[in-house]
């Protein structure tokens, strides 16, 4: 698919968010006065400015409200809903702790629960679609949820609990890639199975459906090669995993916390980019992509 650069600052930007504010909700670390101020400020501007890009991407931004109605059936309102709920207990957990060095245990686990509810509902917007048979796997919220929170624990100083959950992130990674490449075929996708004439016989397309480009082309069919493809994703984990690690095992000082968050980011920012530009939905076998 396409990878639209606010859907991947929202998903990696919200992601590691909530990551911190969970560590922060939770007391890791307990901090209060001006030193809470700065956890949080970092916190909700990475959460609330990942769920504001997202809003870039979408056809009608205004109509975005309607999205909560929907919470029965869409995990796109439950995301709403969770983010909204985590984002007012730990604005009340964070308004105590900075004014009245006070810590809302209560408020505090709420918000830390309902900021990983945000980054899970967030991961099952694409672990649902079954059209897109590389997302539709356990791995999808499964990483999502370990870069979160390896990412919250890097900027919450937890330099140990980061090291172990990046280390675990990055054989995830591996394992996601070689899961994924076979998903396709898995899946048992294809022409006929698309066009629903598969019963009939063997399927080939005749002729494109149409010689210009539209919207589904240019959305959900995205062709990267494949030596492109081994190039990032070998970058993708040296950054977001291997590299910070051997950073912190040598050094645990700020600058080295600093610069194993900063690469860290830029590897996951390189692995949300393969994450769509990757997927291959089935609409693509109309267009002889596969």
């Amino acid at each position: 698919m396409h990878p639209a650069g606010s859907v991947i600052i929202f998903t990696v930007a919200s992601g590691i968010g909530f990551g911190l504010l969970a560590f922060l909700g939770l007391g890791l670390p307990a901090v209060q006065g001006w030193a809470a101020f700065w956890y949080f400020a970092v916190g909700f501007a990475l959460a609330v400015g990942g769920l504001v890009s997202s809003t870039f991407h979408l056809g009608n931004p205004q109509r975005a409200l309607k999205a909560f109605t929907q919470w029965r059936t869409s995990w796109l309102s439950r995301e709403g809903w969770f983010s909204v709920t985590a984002l007012i207990c730990l604005g009340i957990y964070a308004l105590f702790a900075v004014f009245f060095g006070r810590n809302l245990v209560v408020f505090g686990v709420l918000g830390a629960v309902f900021s990983l509810l945000t980054v899970f509902a967030t991961s099952m917007l694409y672990t649902q679609l079954k059209t897109v048979p590389r997302w539709n796997t356990w791995t999808t919220p499964v990483m999502f949820i370990l870069l979160s929170i390896a990412g919250g624990a890097l900027l919450a100083g937890h330099v140990w609990f980061a090291l172990i959950l990046m280390i675990a992130a990055g054989v995830m990674q591996v394992i996601t890639w070689v899961l994924g490449d076979k998903r396709f075929s898995q899946a048992g996708s294809n022409i006929g199975s698309a066009t629903g004439l598969g019963e009939r016989g063997d399927v080939r397309a005749f002729e494109p459906p149409h010689t210009g480009n539209n919207y589904l082309l240019k959305e959900m069919v995205h062709e990267v090669g494949r030596k492109h493809a081994m190039k990032l994703r070998v970058i993708a984990l040296v950054l977001m995993a291997v590299v910070p690690v051997l950073i912190l095992l040598v050094s645990q000082s700020v600058f080295a916390i600093a610069a194993a968050a900063i690469l860290h980011l830029i590897g996951v920012l390189a692995q949300r980019w393969l994450f769509f530009a990757e997927a291959e939905h089935v609409v693509g076998l109309y267009y002889g992509k596969r």
